[in-house]
């Protein structure tokens, strides 16, 4: 049995800030990860300015700057056939002021390696595939192939996502329904998205995003009920899914079509789902949740990145102010839970109330005489989405300021 001050279940942007974080300040720490790297991942990849606290702390301000696409001055709406823009909300309290995107690819890497840089052990590419609590220690049992290890911490942190069904207590298996949410994503080169755009994707059962990311790529992502994903995979068949829906976002948004035109897919579509977008338990029986796993906000506020990186900075930090002691880990969860529904709940509500609506064509017809009126109304919904609010500082539970 392997001993640790923490263990980190997935090293994607949560699970990788939370042990760089720790590490810092000389936990030792264990990561957990089921898949190599680099990963492409199913992401919006944009991430708001109100992360340059974030970055600092963890150290990789320096490569965000060099790595990450244009600045994102702007947010629009492609809906049928109209194409709206208006100016993003700047946060003022970081030098550039927009945020940038960038692959997971590279993101998810970047972070693993600073976290190992700083003295994190990976266990890559291995399975956690069983908890259980033995006095104030949390065993993990991880395996790969034949192979098997106990891992031993009084933490645990489970920040492997919310999409994947499993054996552990952290993971659930969902019932399929109609209005279930299935996610699409492709990068596409030679497209003609203004690189300063960031445009919500209205269509009929579902929505999605477009943005500049690194080196220029367009990155596409798209969510559909899987009632709407059923029909229209029926009026194209023999289609693979992620062609039909393109097709049918295409007919339903004229933007989308003018992007794309002569643009080329750079790889293949990945797919993941469905979604569970809402709030969950960021502490619970002993074990704290970062990232998706504790709340989920609808994609269409293209926040889910920023949500990730923060939400793993402030445990990782309240972590490391409040020490090891297992007599104390109650109340750092307390905390801890606290101040994750403060900062993120109103922005997983505002993406419910932006992403029903959206869905329904009825919906839309009311609503685009309007926006075509008021397009300023699209700074005012990024700005309630929280692409300007600052994260809590994670030693103190205060706001930084």
């Amino acid at each position: 049995m392997r001993a640790y001050d923490a263990i980190v279940l997935g090293a994607g942007p949560a699970g990788s800030s939370t042990a760089l974080r720790l590490a810092q300040h000389g936990w030792s720490v264990a990561i957990v990860e089921k898949s190599p790297f680099p990963r492409a991942k199913v992401c919006g990849e944009f991430m708001s300015a109100s992360n340059a606290a974030v970055f600092d702390d963890l150290g990789i301000a320096d490569e965000m700057a060099s790595l990450a696409g244009p600045p994102i001055r702007r947010v629009g709406l492609f809906a049928r056939d109209d194409v709206l823009a208006a100016p993003m909300p700047r946060f003022q309290d970081a030098a550039q002021g927009f945020g940038r995107a960038l692959g997971r690819d590279k993101l998810d890497s970047l972070l693993l390696d600073r976290a190992r840089a700083s003295g994190a052990e990976c266990w890559q590419p291995w399975t956690a595939a069983a908890l259980r609590r033995e006095g104030a220690m949390q065993i993990c049992t991880i395996a790969r192939k034949d192979e098997r290890v106990e891992l031993a911490a009084p933490v645990l942190v489970a920040a492997h996502g919310s999409w994947d069904a499993g054996a552990l207590p952290t993971q659930t298996r969902r019932k399929a329904r109609g209005s279930d949410l299935l996610a699409f994503k492709a990068h596409f080169c030679d497209a003609t998205l203004d690189a300063d755009l960031m445009p919500l994707i209205v269509f009929p059962g579902g929505y999605g995003g477009m943005v500049t990311s690194d080196a220029g790529r367009v990155s596409l992502t798209l969510c559909i009920r899987r009632d709407m994903l059923q029909a229209v995979r029926h009026a194209l068949p023999g289609a693979p899914a992620a062609e039909a829906v393109l097709a049918h976002v295409t007919r339903s948004c004229r933007g989308v079509g003018d992007v794309l035109r002569g643009a080329r897919l750079e790889t293949g579509w990945l797919a993941v789902g469905p979604i569970a977008p809402g709030l969950r338990a960021p502490y619970a029986d002993g074990i704290f949740r970062a990232g998706n796993i504790a709340g989920e906000a609808h994609p269409i506020v293209a926040e889910g990145l920023s949500m990730a990186l923060q939400s793993g900075w402030m445990l990782g930090g309240l972590l490391a102010a409040h020490g090891r002691s297992a007599e104390g880990l109650g109340a750092v969860g307390a905390t801890y839970a606290r101040d994750w529904t403060r900062t993120f709940a109103p922005r997983i509500r505002a993406a419910a109330a932006f992403a029903h609506p959206s869905m329904r064509p009825a919906a839309t017809g009311l609503l685009l005489p309007v926006m075509r009126r008021f397009p300023e109304i699209l700074t005012w919904g990024a700005r309630l989405s929280g692409k300007i609010s600052r994260p809590l500082a994670p030693a103190m539970g205060t706001q930084a300021s």
